[in-house]
């Protein structure tokens, strides 16, 4: 969910609930489906175009309403496929997607493929302010306001505790697949946690509810914008402040919270310059994180397919999307 979800941006959109709503997958997916992509990604002069879908469900609401766009008002085809969200970078490269529509900063693939390889270029911001971080829910952070200070969770490990944290805290986790800082940052602040890993953003969504309907204490990786904050009201826990310096650190010596950065959309190069009206139209998409949240909120509370929702969303906001047109 990743910034990298190492230098993280995971990361989350942003985003919320399960691949299996979309895909069948859960979290970002252990395998690399490259393999998967449709033979029509980055054909010249097909009417066709192949997006990357991310396991989170911003992501997935993003990929949704591009793709009813593209096929009712631009004539396109639209194949969709998941790819881990690093490995997405390796088929973006090679054209087996044509973009990706979410991305939470990678740097190290930006050098590879946009720097170096010149295989990939940006395609402008999303419209959504990304942040990861960790958090507590409201309801135990009324009681223990300190806890919001990094420097007092050890004095609360013992009330985060399960069976499977070992005898020290729980730092509750999605998907191993995640690049995420928190094995580093516990670690390194010397904390009496263990990061337990749920499986996948639908297992972690389903944990944090569970913890929040027996009204349990629990800490928690998580990010914004995302849906779950709507129903689990959560207050962020205060990590060393963000700085360049400790974020260009070897990954295990991470000490500082996670950035705080403008989610982004990469293309294929190719793409860019001969995908016509759907590259053009996939520059100009845009919204904020209000919009992803209705259409992330359909799909993983509501429980509606991301074609129904984002059905939904297209025929209430026709005049945002209309601006996303070319001209």
């Amino acid at each position: 969910m990743n910034i990298s979800r190492r230098t993280a941006l995971k990361s989350a959109t942003a985003l919320g609930a399960s691949a299996l709503l979309l895909t069948g997958l859960t979290g970002c997916g252990a395998a690399d489906m490259t393999q998967q992509a449709s033979p029509y990604a980055n054909a010249e002069g097909a009417k066709t175009v192949t997006l990357s879908v991310q396991s989170w469900v911003g992501a997935q609401a993003d990929v949704a309403v591009a793709k009813i766009i593209l096929e009712r008002e631009l004539g396109y085809r639209v194949d969709t496929i998941q790819v881990d969200e690093v490995p997405a970078w390796d088929a973006l490269s090679q054209g087996r997607v044509d973009m990706i529509m979410e991305d939470w900063g990678h740097p190290d693939q930006e050098k590879l493929y946009v720097d170096d390889k010149k295989t990939i270029v940006p395609a402008g911001e999303v419209g959504v302010i990304g942040h990861i971080g960790w958090f507590v829910p409201k309801y135990f952070a009324d009681k223990h306001p300190d806890v919001t200070d990094w420097r007092n969770l050890n004095k609360y490990a013992d009330e985060f505790k399960t069976p499977e944290s070992g005898g020290k805290g729980q730092l509750l986790d999605g998907s191993p697949s995640y690049v995420t800082n928190d094995k580093a940052l516990v670690n390194n602040l010397k904390l009496d946690y263990q990061v337990v890993f749920s499986g996948s953003e639908a297992a972690q969504i389903t944990q944090i509810q569970r913890f929040a309907k027996e009204k349990k204490p629990f800490l928690t990786y998580w990010y914004k914008p995302q849906w779950l904050f709507e129903q689990v009201p959560m207050v962020e826990v205060k990590l060393p402040k963000y700085s360049d310096e400790c974020a260009a650190k070897a990954p295990e010596a991470i000490d500082c919270e996670y950035p705080t950065t403008p989610l982004m959309k990469f293309m294929n190069a190719k793409f860019a310059k001969k995908g016509g009206k759907a590259a053009t139209f996939l520059k100009n998409f845009n919204w904020n994180a209000d919009q992803q949240n209705k259409v992330s909120l359909m799909i993983a509370d509501q429980k509606l397919s991301p074609e129904a929702a984002a059905e939904k969303w297209v025929a209430d906001n026709e005049k945002t999307w209309k601006a996303w047109l070319p001209k």
